[in-house]
């Protein structure tokens, strides 16, 4: 019998680089909380305290990819927003429930470690959960080769929060004539993107030649968790939803009450540049609002007097704005009139 002196390198698989990867990761995250350094990368499991501050806390957990935007950052080689997509696109739905992310965890699979590249996304995600209030406590690398194609690989994310018991959001704070508010997007986020590289590739865009949407397509999904968990904190909101699959209605219909109605207006919708783009490019609207966010990335659901409050503890560029109403019904969503696409 030859010896072929078989080794897992030989199969595709490089732990060494596995090693220097983890070492860098823990560069990175590594920082002082309080007297005691952060030292969870590399082990088994992470170990956190759950807030002394909080009354009677409730653990809330969510996990999410950024879909086929990964494809984007492939084609343009560029990978050092992708990772604050991830963080993004679980810890603003934490918030929804009024939790406070606390801890991040990712999982990245590749057919083979590229330390530039993985290195890229890493940076990504410290930064996306520097703008979280959160810390990134560990994950998994996972060198797969044979399951993914050369130079592909897959990301997700899991994210951990606590909301104190009385500040949990429900349906039930939710009442007849609370007004509905619009958050703005900063763009597409991580939704839509398989429809987004279908036109693109219909219409045989080059996107490398095209300073548009080169600059617009991977723009890092808009992170909501200080400005919200800074109004539930003053008890100015009783609902909040976060505009991902689906688009407005799907997603706002999850926090309303049974005998209650979201009634929008979609001509007071301010939408943007790349949306007014996929709509002059053969998008129908129906397509558009229950695909893309269209403009509105996150909507609070407010008593009336509340208004002016919640709007100034947010920028400029991010004021929230009045769609529409709570009114009595059956249906949930009441989308009224069409998008101004041109405004």
């Amino acid at each position: 019998m030859n010896n072929k002196n078989f080794t897992y390198k030989k199969s595709g698989v490089n732990i060494k680089a596995a090693d220097k990867f983890v070492n860098f990761i823990s560069s990175v995250s590594s920082k002082k909380r309080g007297k005691k350094k952060f030292s969870n990368i590399g082990g088994f499991g992470s170990i956190s305290n759950i807030p002394s501050n909080i009354k009677q806390p409730q653990i809330v957990a969510c996990t999410d990819g950024v879909g086929t935007k990964i494809e984007i950052a492939n084609s343009l080689n560029k990978f050092d927003t992708i990772g604050i997509d991830l963080v993004a696109m679980s810890v603003n739905d934490l918030i929804v429930q009024g939790a406070k992310p606390l801890l991040f965890l990712d999982y990245i699979s590749i057919n083979k470690i590229d330390l530039i590249k993985l290195k890229s996304i890493i940076k990504g995600i410290v930064k996306g959960c520097k703008l979280s209030d959160c810390e990134l406590v560990g994950g998994e690398t996972a060198e797969m080769p044979g399951t993914y194609s050369k130079g592909k690989f897959d990301i997700a994310g899991f994210a951990v929060g606590v909301v104190g018991k009385n500040k949990i959001l429900n349906k039930n704070k939710i009442k007849k004539n609370n007004l509905i508010l619009a958050i703005p997007s900063n763009g597409l986020h991580s939704n839509g993107f398989s429809l987004v590289r279908y036109v693109i590739n219909k219409k045989k865009i080059n996107i490398n030649k095209n300073k548009f949407l080169k600059s617009e397509l991977l723009k890092p999904t808009k992170i909501y968790v200080k400005e919200i968990i800074n109004i539930i904190s003053k008890n100015l909101i009783n609902g909040c939803a976060n505009i991902t699959g689906g688009g407005l209605a799907d997603n706002i219909k999850r926090v309303i009450p049974d005998n209650m109605v979201a009634d929008i207006y979609l001509n007071k919708i301010k939408t943007l540049k790349i949306f007014n783009w996929l709509k002059k490019n053969g998008i129908p609207e129906n397509e558009m609002l229950k695909t893309f966010n269209c403009g509105v990335g996150f909507c609070l659901i407010i008593n009336k007097k509340n208004l002016k409050k919640v709007q100034s503890y947010f920028p400029k560029d991010y004021k929230p704005y009045v769609i529409g109403k709570i009114i009595n019904g059956k249906n949930k969503v009441k989308l009224n009139g069409s998008v101004n696409w041109n405004k």
